[in-house]
């Protein structure tokens, strides 16, 4: 029993220090994705998908549907990292 109580202060300790760090960290990486670097690097890749795509003979029409599906995905991953560290009320957690 005294093993068991031990290992739950240990999981406590360590999901302490995760619940810390993690909404830190998660902000740190949203304001890395959401610069204006990040922007013009997001720019050419997606000109890039498009392009090769196209050059693939991918219609262009439908290269055009696969590449906003493509910034969807990007984009609703993002989204939801940028959630993990704000409360029920979307505010940021300290």
């Amino acid at each position: 029993m005294e093993d068991r109580d031990s290992e739950i202060r240990e999981l406590r300790e360590v999901l302490d220090v995760v619940s810390e760090k993690v909404p830190g960290l998660l902000r740190g990486m949203r304001d890395i994705l959401y610069s204006r670097e990040a922007a013009e690097n997001m720019a050419d890749a997606v000109a890039t998908f498009y392009k090769k795509l196209v050059e693939a003979g991918i219609p262009q029409e439908d290269a055009l549907k696969m590449t906003r599906g493509y910034m969807i995905n990007l984009r609703d991953i993002v989204g939801e990292g940028m959630k993990f560290g704000r409360d029920k009320h979307g505010e940021e957690e300290d």
